[in-house]
């Protein structure tokens, strides 16, 4: 007869073997197809190191956006393109900070310092991205009564980029979500997107968040409950 620790022995043994093949399975990477769709939000100078509105690493997605965008056909960039005096700049409400939130016709309206004018420098793309097959530049927030986070509505909830009948009219069915911030412009993107009829992913490591009062946990959240999907660029099978 065998010892009770051979016994437990050979079942850990046996128990071990049984799960073994299925704890080295990883999930099959992401092939992005013709009906996929990447988009790159505001990689500008004044969210990088330096910037009037500099997102902690945010330097840092760039490598990971250019490797990640050549396994996609089809890539849109967007701007924050702000005009002088934006109603959404500290500096136009006396007494404000950056930061600090107004009420607003269209909701509540976080402050920041002046960022992404029109045609400054800070407003560029950052030179170090390299998507020389991205098709289409959204620019954002160019009405100087209303901000404009997402990439498809403006803060009202109801004034369209264009984007969704874009894509739309280009058979796109998913979209990947990477860029800076996570918490603002690049959560609403993803959510408007879902709102849209999209199947929506946000890169982590693609993204980097401003995390003001909580709003990066805040923003996972949201995305999470709206059926966004968070996933690495690891996780998207290399391109050519």
């Amino acid at each position: 007869m065998l010892a009770r620790r051979q016994v437990l022995t050979m079942l850990g043994t046996t128990a071990l073997a049984t799960l073994a093949p299925t704890a080295r399975l990883a999930a099959a990477p992401i092939k992005p197809d013709e009906t996929s769709a990447l988009l790159v939000i505001d990689v500008q100078n004044c969210f990088l190191p330096g910037g009037s509105l500099a997102v902690k690493e945010g330097e840092q997605v760039v490598p990971v956006i250019n490797k990640m965008s050549k396994a996609f056909a089809n890539v849109v960039m967007t701007q924050d393109w702000h005009t002088p005096g934006h109603i959404s700049f500290a500096s136009v409400h006396s007494g404000k900070k950056p930061f600090e939130t107004v009420d607003l016709p269209y909701g509540k309206q976080v402050l920041w310092p002046d960022h992404c004018v029109q045609g400054t420098d800070g407003a560029a793309l950052s030179k170090d991205l390299a998507i020389p097959h991205a098709e289409l530049i959204i620019r954002k927030g160019f009405h100087k009564d209303v901000d404009s986070y997402s990439a498809f509505l403006e803060a009202d909830g109801k004034t369209s980029t264009g984007l969704a009948g874009y894509l739309k009219g280009r058979k796109i069915k998913r979209v990947f979500v990477a860029g800076l911030a996570t918490d603002f412009c690049v959560a609403w993107t993803a959510l408007d997107a879902r709102k849209a009829g999209f199947e929506v992913y946000v890169v982590e490591d693609a993204c980097r968040g401003i995390d003001t009062q909580g709003s990066l946990a805040k923003a996972w959240a949201d995305m999470a409950k709206a059926g966004v999907k968070r996933i690495q660029s690891a996780d998207i099978a290399a391109g050519a």
